[in-house]
């Protein structure tokens, strides 16, 4: 007799969707990968048909059709209201018997700690941070944009670049390397032609997301301007860790501060070096670490959690991603 399906995790971003479907015992007896989810651009229902594709094969590998819990972190999934209406669209799909989802960043977390506890700040294309305690207790923020007081990411850190060197070419602000640097990255002789490019659509508005890596460049070779965005990206970072911990009665207690996302992942020094020491400042007793192994783990772990699943269990999924 086969493995008795128990979990299908889904760790679903903006730019790529991961699934798996993991055993009572926690073996994991298939993967799949799909598109970005991207509910606010596509709808929701197309944004779930992208889901759908990567659980059809995944379901197909390992030879089920249907599953004990669906275990969703989702991208975009960033009020309880967008939970709950993606919750009843994933249920709608007959996938398991009870669903649950989360925002992706909860997956972020779980991936990197043993127990639900602990905080996980996440800085990819934007930024985002939540906590969580073994006693079902969260903390999280609405994480949508400058509207509910959010800085950085690396879509803002795009943004900010190019304003500041917009500024510095035209005489309004400080010089910087950034009026040179990130004009040539596109091939163009100055700000005013990047500029022109950008709002013309000569250069494609998803393209910015090129200039985070500029400015990182340009801040590790000295240029002051450069280097305040990437100290103020830390103390972006450390701010919401530092009230998610205060939050949940963790301040004074050792507790796992997570660091994930492409921007926090790639570990640029003085981004990295600054958010230990400001952490090390304002909450001594957290415990910093990136996370490096993918989310769905972490999607996966969340509903072994649910399950009541053994530490042996878990220990078994957590294996075969960080093999």
């Amino acid at each position: 007799m086969g493995l008795t399906a128990s979990v299908l995790a889904v760790d679903a971003g903006n730019s790529k969707t991961d699934v798996a479907v993991v055993a009572a015992d926690g073996s994991v007896l298939a993967t799949a990968r799909g598109g970005g989810f991207r509910p606010p651009v596509v709808g929701v229902e197309a944004a779930v048909d992208v889901i759908a594709d990567a659980v059809g094969q995944a379901f197909t590998a390992a030879g089920v059709g249907w599953v004990d819990h669906v275990s969703a972190c989702l991208a975009n999934a960033d009020l309880p209201v967008e939970e709950q209406q993606l919750a009843a669209a994933l249920h709608a799909r007959a996938w398991g018997a009870e669903v649950e989802v989360r925002n992706d960043t909860f997956a972020v977390l779980r991936t990197g700690v043993t127990e639900p506890r602990g905080v996980a700040v996440v800085c990819g294309a934007g930024i985002n941070c939540v906590g969580m305690r073994p006693d079902g207790r969260t903390a999280r923020f609405p994480a949508l944009g400058r509207i509910s007081g959010d800085w950085g990411g690396g879509w803002g850190l795009a943004e900010e670049a190019l304003w500041h060197a917009a500024r510095a070419e035209d005489g309004r602000g400080t010089d910087t390397d950034l009026a040179r640097v990130l004009p040539r990255h596109f091939g163009l002789p100055s700000m005013y032609a990047l500029i022109e490019a950008l709002h013309l659509a000569d250069i494609a508005v998803a393209r910015r997301h090129e200039l985070t890596p500029v400015l990182f460049a340009t801040a590790a070779a000295g240029d002051p301007v450069a280097r305040s965005l990437v100290d103020r990206l830390a103390d972006e970072v450390v701010s919401m860790a530092t009230v998610a911990l205060t939050r949940l009665d963790l301040l004074d207690e050792e507790t796992p501060v997570l660091l994930g996302g492409s921007v926090l992942a790639a570990r640029h020094p003085q981004l990295d070096d600054g958010v230990r020491e400001l952490l090390a400042a304002r909450a001594p007793k957290a415990v910093p670490r990136v996370v490096t192994a993918s989310p769905v783990l972490g999607a996966a772990l969340l509903g072994l959690d649910r399950a009541g699943a053994s530490a042996e269990v878990q220990a078994r999924t957590r294996a075969y991603y960080e093999a």
